[in-house]
């Protein structure tokens, strides 16, 4: 029998007391009796008793009320009610509230005694497990993220847990024991109808089922949610239906989260216009369309020219809003049925449903073009923009929307050749022309690795003594097909694709590699000027790849000269600054190329750490032929004076520029009149010459 540490006998008798005490002698627990109801509830409250004897006859309590109050302080212990044959119907009652079993005297014996003691805590043992059972069900149902409802056979409720409590609206209490269509109601998310309960289903087809699609739960409150689910019958130990449950969730985040997501991709995130997926699906469908009403449409490829300049020099922010101010102005001028999308990082297309004539096409090119033209205030800046555009049409450039894609994108380039600004209409002979760029990229991006670039160096001369005081390191691509390719036809497509930053890496390294080949091989100390492009500067990398170059190829920072464009360091003037004084702090000279041509402030000027200033050479072109051209060279070279920075011509042809120059007391000039860019084994050469030369007129 299972041990009960001790076992409490209320008995007002004390001889049928004792009668008790003697069966149970030799059992595993310790009897304790109280001889009336005030004794047993003082011993009861100190607690410790396994199970309770009691007689309802006390001498100070009879009936049904000794139970009460016994029951009252210990209801988690088994009681068993002993007494006479006369306290039967008393028994029953206390077994009604409560009791677990009763005996009576003149059946009382050592058998019947523990036979009952033991089914009242094989009871109680059962007893507590099932609430144990209960209580963990109860726990895992509650803290699950599904809502959990159940009904009986007749389609009343008869659980819910605290989930289904929130989305119904109902506690369970309330709920128990009605409707199912009362507590859970649902409707159709098209026809807004009432639903069928998907609980009856599966108790008619005893199997599981599952929600019909698009369904929503009206709360108590009227709330809206919308909600899967899936229903399984119930069965007892038998197998037959008792009821059903159902297991539902709120879906309305997901679904909306699948709505959000299915925008995205097809939507640019920046804009929220259509992106290339999406227009590609569109002109399939106008195309079909097209092609049933034998109309024609229209397809407009945009992209902004020199974009990429204001993204590198004023970073990406205001280049994301840039981009957001353009794709609204262009909205502006389109109609209803046209469908403006961002198809690349600068680029747009419009399509034109329904298009009646060239003319009309014009018309809106040149529409949106005016609409770019006024400054966009962005942030403290006023940008200008300007768009290149290329048209097609179907049927007649393409019968598919990649085709047309394909040839508004060829018109757009070719727009940007006859420069830019401007729109051009797709011929078929612009296909020559845009596979040979393509071509040229793609034999571009094999260049470094195939050791195709290689270095010329125009010389600098001391205007005043004739001397080589440097050179300027200038790229040629040496194509083994095509032979020497012009700068001017590579570097724009080199910038356009962004290889102009390994190529100008490239440049820098060999340029330094080389100036110290020939000191090693004793020719003197000269400078060694390096272009750098806008892309190239602004890039992360640009400060630790110069250390790393000066550090590899031991060459003097103190003799290489950093070439920048004004254009480049006014437009973002705070980074720039930052950037050359980082290189003023490796000791690397400063020179603003094609000085006079940007716009800049003295003001900024002043702020720069400059060391040289470099006088373009279309102002060294008009020296002598336009007075306009002298006087601004002539403020150039005094300005640069003023501020302690030596002054480079570029560009000079003639012995007329050069007398001019010189009498104007600029320091240095560069150009063909002094001697073209050659390759380093020839300017060594010069070098030497010059050398020689002084060392003759000095014998």
């Amino acid at each position: 029998m299972t041990a009960i540490s001790s076992l409490l006998l209320i008995e007002g008798d004390a001889l049928a007391a004792q009668s008790v005490r003697d069966m149970l002698v030799g059992e595993p627990f310790e009897i304790l009796w109280a001889e009336n109801l005030s004794e047993g509830v003082e011993r009861l409250t100190k607690g410790g008793f396994g199970a309770i004897l009691l007689n309802l006859h006390l001498p100070d309590s009879r009936g049904i009320e000794t139970f009460d109050s016994i029951y009252a302080i210990a209801p988690a212990r088994p009681i068993l009610i002993i007494g006479n044959s006369d306290i039967e119907d008393l028994a029953v009652e206390a077994l009604h509230r409560g009791a677990q079993d009763y005996l009576l005297k003149p059946y009382l014996n050592r058998h019947s005694l523990t036979r009952a003691l033991q089914n009242a805590m094989e009871r109680k043992t059962l007893k507590e497990a099932l609430f144990q059972e209960k209580e963990r069900a109860q726990v895992m149902l509650n803290c699950i993220g599904d809502a959990v409802l159940s009904t009986d056979l007749s389609g009343n409720v008869t659980y819910l847990n605290v989930v289904a409590e929130r989305m119904t609206g109902w506690p369970w209490k309330e709920a128990s024991g009605r409707p199912i269509a009362e507590v859970f109601q649902i409707i159709d998310g098209t026809t807004r109808e009432p639903a069928r309960s998907p609980l009856d289903l599966a108790i008619q087809q005893n199997k599981t089922v599952g929600l019909a699609a698009n369904c929503i739960l009206v709360r108590r409150d009227g709330y809206e949610s919308r909600i899967e689910d899936s229903c399984a019958p119930i069965h007892d130990g038998q197998g037959q239906i008792t009821g059903a449950v159902m297991v539902f969730h709120d879906v309305s985040v997901a679904r909306a989260m699948a709505i959000q997501m299915s925008h995205l991709a097809q939507h640019d995130c920046l804009t929220d216009l259509p992106n290339r997926i999406l227009l590609k699906d569109r002109l399939t469908q106008s195309i079909a369309l097209s092609r049933r009403r034998s109309n024609q449409i229209a397809l407009l490829y945009l992209d902004l020219d020199r974009f990429k300049n204001i993204n590198d020099s004023l970073g990406y922010a205001i280049g994301d809003q840039l981009l957001q101010s353009v794709a609204k102005r262009v909205e502006t001028c389109l109609r209803s049925g046209d469908s403006l999308s961002r198809v690349g990082g600068d680029e747009f297309a419009v399509m034109l449903a329904e298009v009646e004539s060239d003319a009309e096409l014009a018309a809106v090119a040149r529409r949106i073009m005016a609409a770019l033209v006024p400054p966009h205030r962005i942030a403290e800046h006023e940008l200008h923009v300007s768009a290149s555009v290329g048209i097609s049409k179907y049927p007649g450039d393409g019968l598919e929307g990649d085709a047309l894609l394909t040839s508004a994108e060829t018109a757009m380039y070719k727009a940007k050749e006859h420069g830019r600004n401007n729109y051009k209409f797709f011929t078929v002979e612009m296909n020559a022309g845009v596979a040979e760029r393509q071509s040229l990229e793609d034999d571009l991006r094999r260049a470094l690795d195939r050791q195709e670039f290689v270095l010329h160096y125009q010389p600098k001369i001391n205007l005043e003594t004739g001397a080589i005081t440097g050179c300027e390191a200038l790229v040629r691509w040496m194509h083994p097909d095509r032979g020497l390719v012009p700068p001017l036809q590579f570097i724009p497509i080199a910038e356009d694709s962004g290889l102009i930053v390994p190529i100008g890496q490239w440049v820098l390294r060999e340029a330094c590699t080389q100036a110290q080949k020939w000191m090693d091989s004793g020719l003197p100390l000269l400078s060694m000027a390096v272009n750098v492009s806008s892309m190239e500067f602004r890039s992360p990398e640009f400060l630790a790849s110069v250390r790393t170059i000066l550090h590899e190829t031991g060459w003097d920072p103190r003799l290489l000269q950093i070439e920048l464009t004004e254009s480049l360091l006014m437009k973002n003037s705070e980074a720039s600054a930052s950037v050359l004084q980082a290189l003023k702090a490796m000791g690397v000279q400063l020179a603003l190329d094609d000085f006079g041509t940007g716009y800049s402030s003295l003001s900024y000027l002043k702020r720069f750490p400059i060391d040289i200033l470099k006088v373009d050479q279309s102002f060294v072109r008009d020296i002598t032929a336009d007075s306009n051209g002298a006087t601004i060279v002539e403020a150039i070279i005094s300005m640069g004076k003023s501020l302690k920075q030596r002054v480079i011509a570029e560009g000079v042809e003639t012995s007329e520029q050069f007398a001019f120059l010189l009498s104007h007391h600029c320091d240095e000039g560069q150009g063909y009149f002094f001697s073209p860019p050659v390759i380093a084994s020839q300017f060594s050469q010069l070098v030497s010459a010059k050398l020689g030369a002084v060392a003759v007129a000095v014998s």
